[in-house]
């Protein structure tokens, strides 16, 4: 039959199904609980009170919001009215945040009580934003400068647990819209439709994916402003898991206490959160044996993060790898059945790289030449994609989609390799692009802000390993003759402290002679690698 895959048959599958089943949230004011009953009601309330403020077929509404039973509900309740959930991620300093709400002329701003001061100065910048929501457990809107402004809860209470939904006809319909950091250039949205977001759900819940149940309790740690959670949100309400969301700024004490309290089964998180819990379990002993799958990704987790959490949890470390082209898992390491006997090492190294793809996709390693790179574990090349949740555009942006969709397949710019198993692992990104604690960081907008101090003649930003974020950027700079000598690193971090966020700061300042360069006047930034290959950051 030619059915709609849609978010609505997702929510309607809950409500029929789930009803008694908990969503748990670690809310301001401590812990709140509801069931999959309660949640449909909410859901259909803000969907009503969305139209109540005007919101219209296709516009977007915006979440600035932390991981909670509130976000959650705006997941289902916006895309189902026939409108556009745009999470905003609340780590982009002030330019990108202004640039991705009105290069998405967001209609509707939800936004979490704690973040109202980064919303409050900018919200003059926002001439397309009509109303701002205050999500909160209170039905009092905060004292803010914000207008007109409004309480999520006094919204809901005023609306019927009832709604009307629309009949969305076409699966191809954008159901969401998630911003990816640039290298270079303003930000690229990257459109979510209704069946990609479907049909990617129905991959990550298989049992050689993410495997996630009716059984499970899941816990995303990984934000819900960061390619929606991974999808695992959607995933979960439509399989009816159990689902525990961490609340603002969560530490490894929330969250070992929220897994031992809640029976937590899967939970999902860069490597720097596992590697925070990690610490702490070492000093202060928690119940996990809830847990039987650790989902990690955003960037490469270290071998020895892997069999420390094997070990000391004693439940399998699934290593992701995706992008928000990619809605965003395509591939999962999972060794294989036979693979179960191997000695540790390579047990281990297998566990290390980034996986084999995930059912319904299909991949190509391509070298410089076009040609398609031996599966041998050795030979490089560009990892492209295709498949029915990766993405074919950017929104409003044809001439970047030329450059990055070509001919039918996406070109991811990772450089990687592929063994005889069909293993995937990443060795390098094309674009020197920076991945901390599962966040990128552009090196090219950190060096022409480093460049535009006057006493800087050039600056080079490479990636240094890091115990804690796994990577984090150093500069290596080079002084304008007149200053040589007279500048000390810190006059340069103090500039950039009110130019670029804060977590993108460098850890650290080299100054050298000169940067070296490629035959063309590029930086040859391997140079700068290998000359600094020992250093490590804390």
């Amino acid at each position: 039959m030619p059915y709609p895959l849609t978010l609505a048959t997702m929510l309607q599958r809950n409500r029929l199904l789930f009803g008694k089943k908990e969503v748990v949230s670690r809310d301001f004011s401590g812990i709140h609980r509801y069931t999959y009953a309660d949640y449909n009601v909410r859901v259909a309330k803000l969907a009503n009170a969305l139209k109540r403020l005007g919101v219209r077929r296709g516009e977007r509404v915006a979440t600035f919001g932390w991981n909670s039973h509130r976000h959650l509900e705006a997941y289902f309740a916006v895309p189902c009215m026939g409108a556009v959930l745009h999470t905003l991620n609340i780590r982009l300093f002030e330019d990108q945040f202004t640039f991705i709400v009105n290069h998405a002329e967001d209609a509707v701003m939800l936004v979490d009580e704690d973040l109202l001061p980064a919303v409050e100065a900018l919200a003059d910048k926002f001439p397309t934003v009509r109303a701002f929501v205050v999500m909160s457990d209170k039905k009092i809107v905060p004292p803010t400068k914000l207008s007109p402004v409004y309480s999520y809860e006094a919204l809901l209470d005023a609306e019927t647990g009832e709604c009307d939904w629309p009949s969305l006809r076409d699966e191809n319909t954008m159901a969401a819209l998630c911003y990816t950091t640039a290298t270079t250039g303003n930000p690229k949205g990257v459109p979510y439709s209704h069946r990609g977001i479907y049909l990617h759900a129905l991959a990550i819940c298989s049992a050689d994916v993410l495997g996630i149940r009716e059984a499970d309790a899941v816990m995303p740690v990984v934000p819900m402003f960061h390619v929606n959670a991974w999808g695992i949100p959607f995933a979960a309400a439509w399989m009816g898991s159990k689902q525990v969301f961490p609340g603002a700024r969560p530490d490894a004490k929330a969250l070992l206490s929220l897994i031992r309290d809640e029976k937590v089964t899967i939970s999902a998180g860069v490597p720097t959160v596992w590697m925070g819990v990690l610490q702490l379990m070492e000093r202060e002993k928690y119940d996990v044996s809830s847990l039987k799958a650790i989902i990690c990704g955003g960037s490469a987790a270290p071998k020895a993060l892997i069999e420390k959490v094997e070990k000391g949890f004693g439940v399998p470390f699934i290593h992701a790898y995706g992008m928000t082209e990619t809605y965003p898992v395509v591939l999962v390491s999972r060794p294989k059945s036979y693979m179960k006997d191997l000695p540790e090492d390579e047990l281990y190294a297998c566990k290390g790289k980034q996986g084999t793809l995930v059912p319904g996709l299909e991949m190509r390693v391509v070298t410089e030449d076009g040609a398609e790179a031996p599966r041998d574990g050795k030979s490089m090349g560009e990892l492209r994609l295709r498949g029915p949740w990766i993405t074919e555009e950017y929104y409003r942006e044809p001439e970047r989609t030329r450059e990055t969709i070509r001919d039918g397949w996406l070109c991811t710019g990772d450089v990687v390799t592929v063994d005889p198993e069909g293993y995937v692992q990443i060795l390098d990104r094309t674009r020197d692009l920076i991945k901390s604690g599962g966040e990128w960081i552009s090196s090219i907008d950190l060096e022409n802000t480093i460049m535009s101090h006057p006493a800087v003649a050039e600056a080079a930003v490479i990636g240094v390993p890091s115990e804690k974020w796994t990577e984090r950027p150093m500069a290596c700079v080079v002084l304008k003759p007149d200053f040589a000598g007279k500048v000390e690193g810190k006059e340069i971090l103090d500039f950039l402290a009110t130019r670029v966020a804060k977590w993108w700061i460098p850890d650290e300042v080299v100054f050298v002679d000169a940067i070296p360069k490629t035959s063309v006047g590029k930086f040859a930034k391997r140079f700068l690698r290998d000359r600094f290959k020992e250093k490590l950051f804390a």
